[in-house]
């Protein structure tokens, strides 16, 4: 059962796991907090914790309210675009043929037939990032599969909101966030990296966060680059 905390005008949402630590979170976008405590934990132990660590939540909060947050795409001429951590500039060409996209130095061009919804172009655009990804995913997985011992059944990717993977331990397979082709790709394999580690260790035990550590030792640089990298829809300049 979840229960929370107030402390001020901060919420923070406490659960009870089968850990010997405390784990205190704050999740992009919006800068929820969450605390995982050890089972017999009590509230006003918890609440203690918490309010030890007011000034790191904020200054974490106040972080994430800085971020430069992508707005919706309109997919049209001189719009910014981001791939593996660059910024390019689209260029949009109406034809009567399928739609394709195509990569040049700074240059993504959409091709589209005439007439194509906003809608429309956000599909062919998402359907190339998807095959961006299946192009670089599997060979990942089979490098961390031979490091770490473990067989990934399947992988899916899945455009979310808040959260960058996730992991079925019961079905062997992983999520990722199809926006991490906007990232470097060294964040996406973080990513992959930690959803694996999640199909030995299911919880963000001392086990799983020793074995992060051990496998991906800068694990901590790459998860605050992966939250605060921007990818704001800024103005195109040469």
């Amino acid at each position: 059962m979840t229960e929370t905390i107030q402390l001020g005008d901060i919420t923070i949402e406490v659960t009870r796991k089968d850990i010997k630590h405390a784990h205190l979170s704050v999740h992009p976008p919006n800068g929820r907090v969450t605390l995982v405590a050890p089972k017999e934990t009590r509230l006003e132990v918890a609440r203690a914790y918490a309010a030890s660590k007011l000034g790191w939540i904020r200054d974490q909060q106040a972080k994430m309210r800085g971020q430069a947050r992508e707005t919706p795409r309109e997919f049209v001429e001189r719009e910014s675009h981001y791939l593996w951590g660059r910024r390019y500039l689209l260029s949009v060409s109406e034809e009567d043929v399928k739609p394709f996209v195509k990569i040049s130095h700074r240059n993504i061009t959409l091709t589209v037939r005439p007439g194509s919804t906003r809608e429309k172009r956000d599909s062919v655009m998402q359907d190339w990032h998807r095959s961006l990804l299946h192009e670089v995913v599997p060979g990942l997985i089979r490098t961390w599969e031979a490091k770490l011992g473990v067989n990934v059944a399947g992988y899916f990717l899945q455009r979310m909101k808040t959260k960058w993977g996730g992991c079925n331990h019961r079905e062997r397979n992983i999520r990722l966030n199809t926006e991490l082709v906007k990232k470097p790709k060294d964040l996406l394999e973080y990513v992959v990296v930690h959803e694996m580690i999640h199909l030995i260790e299911p919880t963000h035990s001392a086990r799983f966060m020793a074995m992060l550590a051990e496998y991906y030792p800068s694990w901590q640089e790459a998860r605050m680059e992966l939250n605060d990298l921007p990818l704001g829809a800024e103005q195109w300049r040469e």
